[in-house]
């Protein structure tokens, strides 16, 4: 007989759940520039790679190596969002559907691991807006929400005839969405059959998600760019821990990590942890330590998994609990949720103000951008790659692309990557000091300069003047002959 009361309430709590993953998304639909640090380069690379050479400064400046690699998976659904919409109306819709679908995801992983929406889901709703998401690692997040998707559908297809060559479909997609992404679901769907089958029985059980394995053979995917530690690598293994959620305010972000930790604990002490999600969280965060930091050209390889880590470890709570409950568990989401929100509009209307500089530039022109950076400060910066509005609005030649050879599909046209390439445009200053530009590389290939930063620049290359200003920026005209070109 069906208990109309538990139906009832198991409606409520989905029903809530879906209300917070719709809410998931408000910084992008709050904000007018979506305030990821690598965004804007994002978009100067979908302009350059929509243009298809039509315009002469772009096609003089820049050329698209296309070739397949599992990093693709917003660049290849751009194309279809621009031509409906426009592309920065894309940009901003794909900012807005990666945290929906992951909120989306989480629901639908508790769902098909046969539970109702309980306090260890609502908990995981705090790593959505993980670091990557707000750095703007998209091809991964997106990756990352499909997995949980797929795992979903992994779990409630067990059992199924078609369960198998679906996923020998979906693998391969997820993998040329990103790398990591497909890492991750086989990381989970590894968890799930190991609590089922058993350690040995579990891995040849994966076998569906494997073609990728070959399609990484067959590309060469992963042999291209560094493969690195770094300096420091214990204090760099520390410090993503502590920097798990880094967004904001250094005590909210440890506030939250800290019971995201201890919340679980709790459950395991009182039996109530999920060991198929529980072992995936165990595994993420061995892996996080495990991994190097630079990874097939991209960076924080091992620091993008901890988020990943918390979200299992979340999931793995059996704990339902009241419904009045959930709502208690959803205020460490709701609220850091509003300091990113807040934060957003704010910094939106800084970008707003610091592009005004672009009225001064004439189409075509070759910008030696500089961003100066504090490197102590807890904030995710923002302002990173804001020199890419250059090239989607004037078509312009910048130092801030993605553009290293072997890396990157991007590549700038007779110029040297280590001068106009990121990070080329970024320089770290102390708090208070004032950067010396008289000799930055990229201002002798340039006919402007435009600096970001919190403070005045002590000096500018000689002949420089400045033609505008804002309170965080200007825009200096550049003496320099005309390169040929």
């Amino acid at each position: 007989m069906i208990d109309a009361a538990r139906v009832r309430g198991s409606t409520v709590r989905t029903g809530f759940a879906l209300l917070l993953a719709v809410l998931a998304a408000l910084p992008g639909l709050v904000a007018r520039y979506p305030q990821m640090a690598d965004y804007p380069a994002h978009l100067a690379r979908w302009h350059i790679m929509l243009d298809q050479g039509r315009s002469p400064w772009l096609a003089r400046y820049y050329a698209i190596d296309w070739h397949w690699i599992p990093n693709l998976g917003v660049d290849l659904l751009i194309g279809p969002l621009a031509g409906l919409f426009g592309l920065t109306a894309a940009g901003r819709i794909v900012v807005i559907a990666i945290p929906l679908l992951t909120g989306l995801g989480l629901v639908a992983v508790d769902r098909a691991l046969g539970r109702r929406v309980g306090v260890g889901t609502v908990l995981a709703f705090c790593t959505i807006w993980s670091p990557a998401l707000l750095m703007g690692f998209l091809n991964f997040s997106l990756a990352a929400a499909l997995a949980l998707l797929a795992l979903a559908l992994w779990l409630t297809a067990e059992g199924k005839s078609w369960r198998a060559p679906a996923f020998v479909v979906i693998a391969p997609l997820l993998w040329l969405c990103h790398l990591s992404g497909w890492a991750a679901l086989g990381v989970m769907v590894f968890a799930c059959e190991w609590d089922r089958r058993g350690f040995l029985r579990a891995i040849p059980a994966t076998w569906p998600l494997w073609p990728p394995f070959a399609l990484s053979l067959l590309t060469g995917s992963g042999s291209a760019g560094a493969l690195s530690y770094g300096d420091g690598v214990v204090i760099d293994k520390l410090s993503n821990w502590v920097k798990a959620l880094c967004d904001q305010d250094f005590r909210a972000d440890l506030l939250v990590t800290a019971l995201l930790i201890a919340v679980p604990l709790v459950a395991l002490g009182r039996g109530r942890i999920d060991w198929r999600m529980g072992r995936a969280a165990l595994l993420f965060a061995a892996l996080s330590l495990l991994l190097p930091r630079h990874l097939g050209g991209g960076d924080f390889a091992d620091y993008r998994l901890v988020p990943l880590a918390l979200m299992a470890w979340c999931m793995a709570i059996r704990w339902e609990g009241p419904v009045w409950l959930l709502a208690v568990a959803a205020l460490p989401f709701v609220g850091r949720l509003a300091i990113t929100t807040v934060a957003w509009e704010r910094n939106s209307q800084e970008t707003a103000r610091i592009l005004t500089a672009l009225d001064r530039l004439p189409p075509g022109a070759r910008v030696a951008g500089v961003i100066a950076e504090e490197g102590s400060a807890w904030a995710q910066p923002v302002f990173t790659h804001v020199h890419g509005w250059a090239v989607v609005r004037k078509d312009a030649l910048t130092n801030s692309n993605f553009a290293i050879p072997g890396v990157h599909m991007l590549r700038v046209r007779g110029e040297d990557p280590a001068v106009f390439a990121d990070p080329a445009q970024r320089i770290f200053v102390r708090p208070g000091e004032r950067p010396d530009l008289a000799t930055f590389p990229a201002a002798a290939r340039a006919d402007w300069l435009w600096y970001v930063g919190p403070g005045e620049p002590l000096r500018l290359p000689d002949g420089a003047r400045v033609v505008h200003r804002t309170s965080h920026s200007l825009l200096a005209r550049l003496a320099n002959p005309p390169v040929r070109r």
